[in-house]
């Protein structure tokens, strides 16, 4: 059920950015439950081997580096699902930051941490 809830969050979070960004665009709510579910397939499996392919960068870059991989992976995800589109690198740069910041504070407000975990 959380994994489901979780899922929704993404979603959300995606169908909001377009009222902040007008270089990314949401179609419909279909596209953003897509989006987010290959969203979270591409930062559970990708995600971890580029980083890892990319330690030295990122330890150069004290840490920086895991921005733009993340830009990245938004932007091909953009590039995969019809109606999700961001207009270029530097608005998946940003729309990737804001992205995590809107998931992060409704999974905040609306996740409950029970004390077994």
């Amino acid at each position: 059920m959380r994994l489901l809830l979780t899922w929704l969050i993404n979603a959300v979070a995606l169908c909001a950015l377009p009222f902040l960004m007008s270089s990314v665009q949401v179609t419909n709510m279909v596209s953003a439950l897509s989006a987010a579910l290959v969203l979270g397939l591409v930062n559970t499996l990708i995600r971890p081997v580029l980083v890892l392919l990319t330690l030295p960068v990122t330890l150069l870059s004290m840490g920086l580096f895991i921005l733009v991989i993340n830009a990245l992976l938004f932007w091909t995800v953009a590039t995969l699902i019809d109606g999700f589109q961001v207009s270029g690198f530097w608005s998946a740069f940003g729309a990737a930051i804001l992205y995590s910041i809107i998931s992060w504070a409704l999974s905040t407000l609306l996740l409950k941490k029970d004390g077994n975990s």
